[in-house]
């Protein structure tokens, strides 16, 4: 999405509504986990001042991302508003605020903010609904539940160690 700021300026008194789909594929190459981006739908309102430009948007779409657990593909929806203020001309780099960008030229381009807004909702991490079943131990890896381990700690407490099976005598003889 790129505006040029000369033909904004027919917007200056009423605003200016923005409804777009953008394909954002830049953001994968942001961020490595992110398997697929649909195209995100933009909505919002833009108003203007001598050199800055307020934008309200809503940002819709889906990411698929990597399960946690799994390593299966999980759908995340994306469902969040952001203001977002673009300023040019002398005052441009005044603000060092994180919604305050400065744009370089004659031109506003909204699609690296775009994509900086959807890598900051992605989750740490995320699980598939089905991620609790664990599959099957093989030779490389296993895992214990806390039952098991329970189990297993009981046992190796009654067990004696052998090197240490004649100093256990020693302690059960009386002494005469």
């Amino acid at each position: 999405m790129k505006w040029a700021i000369p033909q904004l300026s027919k917007y200056r008194q009423n605003g200016m509504p923005v409804d777009q789909i953008v394909q954002l594929d830049g953001v994968m190459s942001r961020n490595k986990d992110i398997r697929h981006i649909t195209p995100v739908h933009v909505k919002g309102f833009c108003t203007f001042g001598a050199e800055q430009m307020n934008c309200h948007f809503h940002v819709t779409g889906e990411l698929t991302l990597p399960c946690s657990r799994t390593w299966e593909d999980v759908v995340f929806p994306l469902d969040f508003e952001s203001d977002e203020i673009f300023r040019w001309g002398e005052i441009a780099g005044e603000d060092e605020q994180d919604n305050v960008h400065p744009v370089e030229g004659d031109v506003i381009d909204v699609t690296p903010v775009l994509e900086e807004l959807i890598l900051l909702e992605i989750p740490m991490q995320v699980y598939k609904e089905d991620a609790q079943i664990i599959q099957p131990k093989n030779d490389a890896w296993s895992y214990t539940t806390d039952e098991e381990l329970a189990q297993q700690s009981e046992k190796d407490e009654k067990k004696v160690d052998p090197r240490l099976a004649d100093l256990a005598k020693y302690f059960d003889q009386t002494d005469e």
